[in-house]
């Protein structure tokens, strides 16, 4: 039997000298998806033994969400933290699901989650990106990377395909408004369709403000 506890700490080190993407995906971030990949996993009875440490380690390969290697991100993730794990002396058995489930939380591997405990971590991850935390991270990640707010012209994509390369709001209709038709464990659908409702309260008013 795995003690967790212990190895949560010793996981929590490793990330807290791993270099992060942005402020978007910092070790709070991770702290979040590991406290919902926990509460998933008991509602659905899932394997915590491969669930907590691939909700730790997710992100432990940094690679800008503007890069051009974005899509490998998660692989390599899932290969350092593999690596990590058998130095620890983490049980040989459950590397394999661990591997999968950090491959497959990544939207931009584009990787389907085959396993109860990947599908836990995806949801987990994304529930990340909904809900006020999901629109502050938005703006984060915007910021850091140079986008405009929104097109000045049409900045609800009213008569124009979203460009989220260059307008931070155009991401709430290329990605996080589809998240919630995404998740797999019921607990999630719930929690995302109340955040995704925020969401779009959210934009309502923006656009009050926009228009006033």
């Amino acid at each position: 039997m795995v003690n967790m506890n212990d190895f949560e700490q010793v996981f929590k080190e490793f990330m807290l000298g791993t270099p992060f993407a942005d402020t978007a995906h910092d070790l709070s971030h991770v702290q979040r998806v590991v406290k919902t990949a926990k509460q998933l996993a008991i509602e659905e009875d899932a394997d915590l033994e491969v669930v907590v440490p691939a909700a730790w380690l997710h992100d432990c390969v940094a690679v800008a969400k503007n890069h051009p290697d974005r899509a490998k991100a998660s692989k390599l993730a899932a290969d350092k933290a593999e690596r990590f794990l058998i130095e620890i002396g983490y049980p040989q058995e459950k590397l394999e699901g661990i591997h999968h489930a950090i491959v497959a939380h990544s939207f931009s591997a584009n990787v389907p989650p085959t396993t109860l405990e990947a599908q836990i971590v995806q949801d987990a991850d994304r529930m990340d990106a909904l809900g006020a935390i999901g629109v502050s991270r938005c703006m984060k990640v915007g910021g850091a990377i140079a986008r405009h707010l929104y097109h000045t012209a049409d900045p609800f994509c009213a008569d124009r395909d979203p460009d989220d390369k260059n307008y931070t709001l155009d991401h709430f209709f290329i990605k996080l408004l589809h998240i919630e038709s995404q998740m797999h464990t019921l607990a999630a659908k719930k929690e995302a369709q109340r955040r995704t409702e925020f969401m779009r309260r959210f934009l309502d008013e923006l656009a009050r403000e926009i228009k006033e």
